[in-house]
């Protein structure tokens, strides 16, 4: 008889090169690389190379890929017409899930390829800011040409130039985001792509693995959080009142994390650089210290850090990014590693079939 592990934990289901967790040591390593020296040297762009390729890029290198992106950017007519009639109240997420579902790939050969893992990732961030911009009664707002991935999204937002801060604070979540082991949604992609399907399904089951709130809804529900708690009067009392009533704290805790989530502590010091004298920032460094001691309290051993939604709900509300856009923002940076892992799993593939223990009648 199989043994018995409801939801999979500690078991291992495939080999990667990809991404690295030490969850007790509060580790992350992208392709040999830890997480705090990526961020702190690198762009989005060679980020996406490092996953595709296991390697950074060189100049040329790192100049044709921003290149090929700018190039697939554009919605094609067919695509724009499916977004616009979706109905304006629908959620931006459920929205990127459809859209990325028609998109028709130069390619649609088994295995996936990087070009056809480029054309998803380059358009995700034009399918978000033309349903927004629609939803919201804006004019369109095109690509810029000039724009590098990150920049451009935050102009198609807004139709104004963003500040470097701005763009940095975000490229910095991008980054963190990008990819992260065998979690829920990169799990469901190779899933997909074991049955030998094409990388547009395979994403677009990802981002309805993503769609749920246990998976990629936290930092909305910590601004909330913050806005609930108001002063720095209020955070202990609310936070054992919580306790009290045993409610979950957002933001704190994770699954593979008994140490500080490192992508967490990378965030903080982004919000520092990016935030300093706001309101919120000074509220969330109160919340984090007596959230940690209170969690020790009331529940000893159990290891409760902030993780990365606690931190990236402060750069997101920074740069004024409203919160209905926070998880489909998050597709714009996991798209990166959901195509590494789906091409990884094609390239020694094994069709994935758990099996379960039946405990139903028998004939």
């Amino acid at each position: 008889m199989a043994e018995l592990r409801i939801g999979l934990e500690g078991v291992a289901v495939a080999e990667t090169e990809i991404t690295y967790i030490n969850g007790e040591k509060g580790q992350l390593v992208y392709r040999g690389h830890k997480i705090q020296d990526v961020v702190r040297n690198h762009c989005f762009e060679e980020v996406v190379y490092l996953l595709w390729n296991g390697e950074f890029p060189n100049q040329t290198q790192l100049d044709e890929l921003k290149n090929q992106l700018k190039s697939q950017r554009a919605l094609p007519d067919y695509l724009k017409k499916i977004i616009t009639l979706l109905p304006k109240n629908m959620d931006v997420v459920s929205v990127v899930r459809t859209a990325v579902s028609s998109i028709k790939t130069s390619g649609e050969s088994y295995p996936p390829t990087q070009a056809q893992a480029l054309e998803v990732l380059a358009k995700i961030p034009t399918i978000i800011t033309y349903f927004y911009n629609n939803q919201q009664g804006r004019e369109e707002v095109e690509p810029h040409a000039e724009y590098d991935h990150v920049e451009n999204y935050l102009y198609m937002l807004t139709g104004k130039q963003p500040t470097m801060g701005q763009v940095k604070a975000l490229e910095a979540y991008l980054i963190l985001s990008s990819d992260h082991d065998m979690n829920a949604s990169t799990f469901t992609a190779r899933v997909v792509t074991a049955t030998n399907s094409d990388i547009v399904s395979a994403i677009t089951a990802a981002i309805g693995a993503l769609k749920g709130p246990l998976h990629g809804g936290a930092p909305s529900e910590v601004d909330n959080m913050l806005d609930h708690i108001g002063t720095k009067e209020n955070v202990e009392p609310w936070l054992r009142e919580q306790l009290e009533a045993d409610n979950r704290i957002m933001g704190f805790g994770h699954r593979v994390y008994k140490a500080y989530d490192p992508r967490a502590a990378a965030l903080k010091e982004v919000v520092k650089e990016f935030a300093q004298g706001s309101h919120y920032f000074e509220l969330s460094l109160i919340l984090e210290e007596a959230a940690v001691r209170l969690l020790e309290e009331y529940k000893p051993g159990r290891k409760l850090y902030p993780n990365v939604e606690f931190w990236a709900s402060g750069v997101l509300r920074e740069i004024d990014l409203p919160a209905v856009l926070y998880t489909p923002t998050f597709c714009i940076s996991r798209t990166a590693g959901w195509s590494a892992q789906i091409m990884e799993q094609a390239s020694h593939n094994r069709l994935i079939r758990p099996s379960s223990i039946y405990k139903g009648k028998m004939p």
